[in-house]
């Protein structure tokens, strides 16, 4: 399977001129159009106007004269819960927050830091979500070793991101739909790797492939959820 071809239109909220800039940046290089605002009343009067031809919106929680959750609430007021949403992670502060976004429907995360190169990748499951079998849950962007055997032949890569129920990995050499791997990673911080069962979800040449867990112990699968339900405020990759 490939990434959808067709351009979109992302709205980027941030009040830091070198963020907004980055993800423009990687956007318009990809063929798509970035829309970027540097305030709370912009960013809603964006939605208010163009919220018909919007497709994903990228927001960072502490903009001038926002509230944090309440930011969303505003959003979700005017788009009826339409609009894909991602937050970017450094914006977060409590665990608590992150539980109210997901009652908001919040798609998931990403690090306003990422490298150029790393922006695309994560936000193409959210673009392009007709392409990517993925569960949902929010995703991690998170850059750690991991080792995949298919067959006979171990590889070893990075990661993309994580969720709670697969792994984004980066390689030019992806692995065809359906094709089981097993799986060998340690979370950062963590004494023990993980080993887990799964199965290419998606898969991209440009990108990398998406692997989804069949198999993991539940002792593993509840560190995988820890990691990710607090890493948006402990942490930036």
């Amino acid at each position: 399977m490939t990434v959808g071809t067709a351009a979109k239109t992302v709205l980027i909220a941030d009040d830091t001129a070198f963020v907004r800039e980055r993800f423009q940046t990687a956007l318009h290089e990809a063929g798509h159009r970035a829309l970027a605002v540097r305030s709370a009343a912009e960013l809603l009067a964006r939605v208010r106007a163009d919220l018909d031809t919007i497709d994903l919106l990228v927001v960072d929680l502490r903009l001038p004269h926002a509230a944090g959750v309440e930011l969303i609430r505003s959003v979700r007021k005017l788009d009826q819960g339409k609009l894909p949403i991602l937050v970017f992670s450094g914006t977060i502060s409590s665990a608590e927050e992150v539980r109210e976004l997901a009652a908001l429907g919040v798609a998931g995360y990403v690090n306003e830091y990422s490298a150029v190169q790393h922006i695309l990748p994560s936000l193409a499951p959210h673009l392009f979500p007709d392409n990517f079998n993925r569960r949902s849950s929010p995703r991690v962007v998170l850059g750690i070793p991991v080792a995949y055997r298919a067959g006979d032949t171990i590889t070893a890569v990075l990661t993309l991101n994580l969720s709670k129920g697969g792994i984004g990995i980066r390689t030019m050499n992806p692995l065809s739909e359906g094709t089981r791997v097993r799986l060998r990673f340690r979370l950062p911080g963590a004494r023990r790797e993980i080993e887990a069962e799964a199965r290419v979800a998606w898969s991209d040449r440009r990108i990398g492939m998406g692997l989804q867990f069949e198999k993991v112990q539940a002792d593993d699968q509840a560190a995988i959820d820890e990691f990710v339900d607090t890493h948006f405020f402990n942490t930036r990759s």
